[in-house]
């Protein structure tokens, strides 16, 4: 059977160094991502991730981080399902890095095609989010979902 795994990318404006300690370091996540971590990405650790759109915070159980490099980890993709991330940094030049997320994998059920559409828009969400924050200082994401808490 055919299944489903997301995949997306975008070319940010940054060193790999840089973009990669905006992704492990809570405090830098939260300007752009998160509202809240029990702590940074370390391998071995399992931390909770707030956003500010829900209510209940996300376990992250982190599996890999290799410096400048990727992250790896493990978390309820959708309900009753533990999907693998992965972030991979890749040098364009040394001001220019693709930052590619892929997720998955499910199988191409009703369940699995509602976590394929949330969790692309997610992922293509964090790396707007993380490419204005590097290049901008923005953070798109501050009030973008206070209609979901009405």
């Amino acid at each position: 059977m055919q299944q489903l795994e997301i995949n997306t990318a975008i070319q940010i404006s940054r060193s790999k160094t840089a973009i990669f300690e905006a992704i492990v370091h809570a405090e830098k996540m939260s300007g752009y991502f998160i509202s809240s971590s029990s702590g940074s990405l370390q391998e071995g650790k399992t931390i909770r991730w707030t956003f500010p759109e829900f209510p209940d915070s996300f376990p992250v159980k982190v599996v890999q981080v290799n410096a400048s490099e990727k992250v790896i980890f493990e978390w309820d993709g959708a309900e009753g399902f533990k999907t693998t991330v992965k972030i991979s940094l890749e040098k364009i030049t040394g001001t220019q890095t693709l930052v590619r997320v892929t997720e998955g994998k499910m199988e191409v059920t009703e369940q699995g095609i509602t976590w394929y559409g949330r969790n692309t828009e997610g992922w293509a969400n964090f790396l707007a989010s993380l490419k204005a924050y590097m290049e901008h200082g923005i953070n798109l994401r501050k009030g973008a979902f206070d209609y979901l808490k009405k």
